[in-house]
């Protein structure tokens, strides 16, 4: 579904929204009748080639293989100017070591910035990240209409 006109953000003002990297929600899909595996991440956003970079955890709970190939979808959201505005990407991870998107992905990684949230109950410095990217097969960025309510 498509968010109307009056709602839709342009490309300019989505890309100055998401900025360079930020904050948001990622959730994997789990079997049929469970509520969707979802994740407080930190993002990097490359707007010239639209796509989003994420340092996830890893480890023997984590593994990376259970995060390619399947469905994500990404929600980033925030107030500017008082006005609330929200972005949603859709597709699936890859795995930035590949040798097919390597050389992109370190020229995408130079133009982003992945903030270091620490939520993993000890330093981050002792936990194993993994990098992946997500080129939305679906991008959809909306904002607060003016109507009044």
């Amino acid at each position: 579904m498509t968010a109307p006109d009056s709602v839709a953000m342009a490309d300019d003002e989505r890309d100055e929204f998401l900025g360079n990297g930020g904050t948001g929600v990622i959730s994997f899909p789990t079997d049929s009748g469970e509520s969707p595996h979802s994740l407080p991440v930190s993002y990097g956003y490359d707007a010239a080639e639209e796509t989003f970079y994420f340092r996830l955890a890893a480890g023997e709970a984590r593994e990376k293989s259970d995060l390619l190939d399947r469905p994500v979808s990404f929600v980033t959201y925030g107030t500017v100017d008082d006005t609330w505005q929200s972005v949603v990407a859709e597709g699936r991870l890859e795995e930035t070591t590949d040798a097919s998107i390597a050389t992109e992905t370190l020229e995408g990684l130079e133009r982003v910035r992945i903030p270091l949230v620490d939520i993993f109950g000890q330093p981050p410095a002792d936990v194993d990240f993994k990098f992946y990217r997500l080129v939305p097969e679906s991008l959809t960025a909306r904002t607060e209409s003016s109507t009044s309510v």
